[in-house]
């Protein structure tokens, strides 16, 4: 029997994965301290690895494809394809980053006032390539951990980081010098896997439907009934991703009205609708959206 051994990443993404799986139409069990999940397709063998590792278990064909950060990809230098980005939620539609911080009052205010300083951090290769273009001997070691805290006593001169929004370096009294590169969540395979008609069919299926329940993630449905008369006023209320659909109601006066709209414009836009001449509105959620 044809079988795709996909990685999914074990650790802050992990529940993130296997919620997006589910809207995708896929129920995974993950068992105590199991690496090896179940899945209710028994074509898919999925296995639980770090992020951190995923690429180079792809690459070298031990996984058929799995989902990584753009950023370990390149930390590991590891040739694989990737087959798109996932955007898990709203709050995530912006690229994350590595960035070089060091305490608010320190006197490093470059790249360049690095030189002969130490830094900690996880990505440590990236790190290394970064201080070499910008022609910088710095010396980057691996951190386990509680790097934040690691500049904040002292024992290091920076740290790069990885944030999305900053807040959490400020917490710690840390000023961002710098952005070492950027990243975003990874479905990635390997080149043989590829050249493999069913593996390759059932990626493109995998991927086809992880990005449908992407997509749908705060987004809504919306039906209501419309008088002919009150459509116009409906319609420049109304935004979609292409034009709502319109259908005739049994009353000849009447026409019942459909469209997609972001979850965030209902609370307000309801009433608008109410105002206008709707009936009938009925507001329901998307599992899935298919461009």
């Amino acid at each position: 029997m044809n079988l795709l051994k996909l990685g999914l990443p074990k650790g802050s993404l992990q529940e993130a994965t296997i919620k997006v799986f589910e809207r995708a139409g896929f129920k995974i069990f993950v068992s105590g301290r199991s690496y090896f999940p179940h899945i209710d397709d028994s074509e898919i063998e999925p296995v639980l690895l770090r992020a951190q590792e995923m690429s180079r278990y792809v690459e070298d064909g031990a996984l058929d494809c799995g989902i990584t950060g753009a950023d370990w990809i390149l930390e590991n230098g590891s040739k694989v394809v990737s087959l798109a980005d996932l955007i898990y939620a709203k709050q995530t539609s912006v690229k994350v980053r590595w960035v070089l911080a060091v305490p608010d009052d320190s006197k490093i205010h470059s790249v360049k006032d690095l030189e002969g300083k130490k830094i900690a951090t996880e990505l440590v290769s990236v790190t290394k390539n970064y201080l070499k273009q910008n022609r910088v001997n710095a010396d980057v070691e691996f951190s386990w951990g509680a790097t934040e805290a690691k500049v904040a006593s002292g024992l290091v001169d920076g740290v790069v980081e990885l944030t999305e929004t900053g807040s959490s370096l400020k917490a710690h009294k840390l000023r961002i010098v710098a952005t070492i590169c950027e990243s975003t969540t990874q479905f990635i395979a390997n080149e043989k896997a590829l050249r493999d008609r069913w593996r390759k069919a059932k990626m493109d299926q995998l991927v086809m439907l992880l990005k449908g329940a992407i997509a749908a993630n705060n987004m809504v449905g919306l039906k209501m009934n419309v008088e002919k008369k009150n459509i116009d006023k409906i319609l420049k209320l109304l935004t979609s991703l292409k034009n709502p659909t319109i259908s005739n109601l049994s009353q000849d006066n009447w026409l019942a009205v459909e469209t997609v709209i972001d979850e965030g414009t209902v609370r307000g836009l309801i009433p608008q609708l109410k105002d206008a001449g709707a009936q009938g509105i009925i507001e329901y959620s998307l599992n899935k959206l298919i461009y």
